[in-house]
Order: structure tokens, then sequence, then C-alpha cells
């Protein structure tokens, strides 16, 4: 599952609105171009999805303050810590903008919400949100951060379900990024070195490697050497 699947599963809930977008798209001949460069960058799609991936990031959610309202939030959210950075480095505010494009239900609470902080910031403060100081940020934020769990999230405030939205797009956005797997400390799968079964459980078991098989095998120094048979499908090396 690619990470943008990954996200629509585990974040919408009931937090998005019924409310959609219109979006105006870009020309054909310009999409064709975009996904045809893009064929590497996006390894593994298809062309429809490619053509998908394109056309929305040619389109436009948010304005540049809408941007970096959304930065200075997924920094409170999830602070940034060394070596790897935080949801910054991680490129969450641009996964933020796609995603509001790629499922537009999702849109007018992210785009409620952003009016919502500085409206909040503005009265209580008298700046905006990404202006206002930390302290100040965590306040707004401890105000929207916990939903009634008895109650319906799309029956709670814009406010309340937006948190959780942009909680669920920050954190998971942050850690199917390269920089978020490099804080994890994943390293997947690896090969490892194999050195036969151990010689006490052979005896066990009474049983004993051919020692020409043996050394065929069990030389890692051959470990990269593709095997090779005879025609009598006897190993060769």
């Amino acid at each position: 599952m690619d990470r943008r699947k990954s996200l629509q599963t585990m974040i919408l809930g009931g937090a998005a609105a019924s409310t959609g977008l219109v979006f105006n798209s870009c020309k054909t001949e310009t999409i064709d171009k975009a996904v045809a460069e893009s064929s590497e960058k996006y390894f593994g799609r298809t062309p429809k999805e490619l053509e998908r991936i394109e056309k929305l990031n040619a389109e436009q959610l948010f304005n540049e303050h809408e941007m970096e309202t959304i930065a200075a939030l997924s920094v409170v959210i999830l602070p940034p810590k060394e070596p790897h950075g935080g949801p910054i480095e991680a490129g969450v505010p641009d996964l933020v903008e796609f995603m509001g494009k790629d499922i537009p239900t999702m849109a007018p609470t992210l785009l409620g919400g952003l009016m919502w902080l500085d409206h909040k910031s503005n009265t209580e403060f008298g700046t905006e949100f990404k202006s206002a100081t930390l302290e100040q940020k965590k306040q707004i934020c401890d105000e929207i951060c916990w939903h009634d769990t008895e109650v319906p999230l799309d029956k709670q405030a814009l406010e309340i379900q937006f948190f959780y939205m942009m909680r669920g797009l920050t954190v998971t956005g942050y850690y199917t990024s390269k920089v978020g797997i490099a804080d994890l400390g994943y390293k997947g799968n690896q090969p490892n070195v194999w050195d036969g079964v151990p010689q006490d459980v052979l005896d066990q078991h009474g049983v004993a490697y051919d020692p020409e098989w043996i050394a065929k095998c069990i030389d890692q120094s051959t470990r990269g050497t593709i095997a090779t048979w005879d025609e009598n499908g006897n190993l060769l090396t």
C-alpha cells in the first residue's frame, strides 16, 4: 500500500465534511508531459495514477499564508528532533495540501480550521497563529486537541474535527516519509549470514552435511555468486 492510500485509510474516519470543491485542471497536454517526466519519481504507479498525481500537483488548494500556518501547526503537533528533523523536513505541509485535493471532502475542514486558528489567535493574542509564540500556539491547541469519544466526530465542532485531521496527517505523513522512517531506525528486510545448522543440532539428529555440498553453499565469500546446475540437476556453484 502506498503512502497516499495509507493516509486515506488511517486519517479519514468521521472527520471529513461532505462538501466538495471544484478545481481548475491543467491542459491535457501539460499533464501528459508531466506524467512522462515523473514516471521515475513516482516509482510503481500506473499511468492512470501518474496522470492523477500530476493533475493534483498542478492545482492549488492553500495560499502561501495557509501553507505557512499548516507548517507552524505541524511542528506544534510533532516538534522536530535531532538529527532527522520534523514535519517540515518530511514535507508534511505539501502532503496536507495534496491530500486535501486528492480527497475533496477534507478540504472544507482544513480550510475552515485554518481560518479558525487565525481568528482565535487574533482574538486572544492580537496576532495570526503562525506569528504567535510557541506557548500561545500550545494554549490554542490544548483547547481543541481532545474530542468526546462518546460523540461522533462529524457531530463535534469544526475546530475539533480540524485538529483531529491535522494530527493524523502530520504524524502519519512524518512516519511514512524518509525522514520519519530514519527517525524510527527501521532498516527493513536485510540479508544475514547463515553458516548452516549448528553442529550440536546436527549431532542431536544424527545427520551431517556433505563436505562437498557445504563447501559450495556455506562459503560467504561466494554469497554474491548465482547458483548454477548441470543438466542432471547437480549443483555446480
